[in-house]
């Protein structure tokens, strides 16, 4: 009989060591999950905040190529002008050039019927006399 009660005290010491490792990791078991829980939560919200800048990058890339389309029709004014400017220019250039050619004329002109004036007034005097 003490060979038995040995036995079931050495079944009872052991059922209590299994229930304390048992107990022990359990407790292990459950900071690990209240752990993976904190990251989970903390994955969670960097998924959001992801997800928030890719939504924040998709709308810079969408503003990137609406002022690129922006900026191209820009610059092709910008050169049909400058092309205009510069046929102005050209013209400006050919009219002064032009405006010099007559106002030599007319000098001429001026100088040829002011010299044909004091020539009829000689003549008209020498009438007179």
């Amino acid at each position: 009989m003490d060979s038995i009660k040995k036995k079931m005290e050495k079944l009872a010491n052991e059922t209590a060591e299994a229930e304390a490792r048992i107990s022990h990791f359990e407790e292990i078991k459950a900071q690990n999950e209240a752990e993976a829980e904190k990251f989970e939560e903390q994955l969670r919200t960097v998924q959001k905040k992801m997800q928030a800048m890719e939504s924040q990058f998709d709308v810079c890339t969408e503003d990137l190529f609406n002022q690129t389309v922006k900026l191209e029709v820009m610059e092709k004014k910008a050169g049909n002008a400058e092309g205009d400017v510069s046929a102005l220019r050209g013209r400006n250039i050919l009219l002064q050039e032009n405006n010099e050619k007559q106002e030599d004329r007319l000098c001429k002109a001026t100088l040829e019927l002011a010299g044909a004036c004091k020539r009829a007034d000689q003549a008209v005097k020498k009438r007179i006399e």
